[in-house]
């Protein structure tokens, strides 16, 4: 270091973000451990233990003690897990089992911790991407439809029909007496079938991009003897479809598309008059000093940097991203056609806004 840069360097500015940037590598690292302590079922069989050494942690949740012991040295010193070093004992406090348990669930952002690890996972070809441009693939990430699942049962899943659908005002009624909806970009299709069960006179489609997704939804739709449910893979952007649904939803999945200006065409294109477009996508906003005091605005840059925006432009696409944020979005729904659009937000979702859109 020169003097002159010495004489000018902030020594506090300096240390505090030296500071930072330790605290960032040990959240990163524990981050990590609860994705593998979710899917470990570790979380989950700490809380029904009382003080318990790692012996007995294993044993209970039928693992490998070493692997465990190490883990939970993580979850010490990262003020996760509570150690007794008298006894050799953990214990998860029930105030941090609210947030880290499948018990939990909507709340359980151990859920959400898996998405580190996914993501990690294409570094290497999003470092390549920066070099010469392109995008990833969908194909290159083998959990994260499995994920995402996971994740939409608890943001979607958890309030769909009790808090998400009746922000339309008169829908529960409507899908009682028998209605055609759509939902776009369904994934695995936890939210469609979850609609198929609770309403049978309606009738139920799901599409998306891909084939993976949709065996899977279309498995677990039969697998529940469901017959008013039917998925195809389909680009949703070639949707020829008109005037045909009462209802179409797109939860977490217009800002993922290649072509979203022609997805919103089309699903304006397919809505009956009268019909409503019901969009859950990113809580956030177009610009990025709005977004500093966001809660989760690393977060929502990160993952729309390592996928959303990657996948999209993996097909040549926009690259809208997952903070292409609510101006942005309204500025696509009324291209789209729709003059009538409202915003509104829910307690149990910090992460999405909810665009409740019709054509007039």
């Amino acid at each position: 270091m020169s003097q002159q840069t010495a004489k000018t360097l902030n020594q506090a500015k300096a240390q505090a973000f030296g500071d930072l940037m330790l605290d960032t590598l040990n959240k990163a690292a524990a981050a990590l451990m609860i994705s593998v302590g979710h899917r470990t079922g570790l979380f989950d069989t700490l809380v029904d233990l009382p003080h318990a050494t790692s012996e007995r942690i294993a044993k209970a949740a039928g693992l490998n003690e070493r692997y465990v012991r190490e883990w939970l040295g993580a979850m010490v010193t990262g003020r996760i897990v509570d150690y007794d070093p008298a006894g050799g004992t953990y214990f998860l406090p029930r105030e941090h089992a609210e947030f880290l348990t499948r018990a939990a669930s909507p709340n359980n952002l151990a859920v959400t911790a898996q998405f580190i690890p996914v993501l990690a996972s294409v570094e290497n070809e999003i470092v390549e991407c920066f070099r010469n441009g392109g995008g990833v693939p969908y194909s290159s990430y083998p959990r994260f439809h499995e994920v995402m699942a996971e994740e939409s049962n608890q943001t979607v899943g958890a309030g769909l029909i009790d808090a998400i659908l009746p922000l339309v005002p008169g829908l529960i009624e409507h899908l009682r007496e028998g209605i055609d909806v759509m939902d776009v970009g369904c994934g695995r299709g936890r939210a469609l079938i979850l609609m198929a069960r609770t309403f049978p006179k309606s009738r139920f489609t799901g599409y998306d991009f891909s084939e993976e997704a949709v065996a899977d939804a279309g498995a677990e739709a039969a697998r529940q003897g469901l017959d008013n449910v039917r998925f195809e893979a389909q680009d949703v952007a070639r949707i020829e479809e008109s005037a045909r649904y009462d209802l179409i939803t797109a939860f977490d999945a217009i800002h993922d598309q290649a072509a979203p200006r022609k997805v919103l065409k089309a699903i304006a294109r397919a809505l009956r008059p009268g019909g409503v477009f019901l969009m859950q996508d990113i809580y956030a906003s177009s610009h990025v000093h709005k977004n500093i005091e966001h809660p989760l605005g690393t977060f929502t840059y990160t993952v729309s940097c390592m996928h959303c925006m990657t996948v999209s432009l993996a097909l040549g696409g926009e690259g809208l991203g997952a903070a292409w944020g609510e101006e942005k979005a309204l500025e696509l729904l009324d291209e789209a056609g729709f003059s009538q659009v409202g915003v509104k937000r829910l307690p149990h979702d910090i992460i999405n806004n909810y665009y409740i859109a019709g054509r007039g």
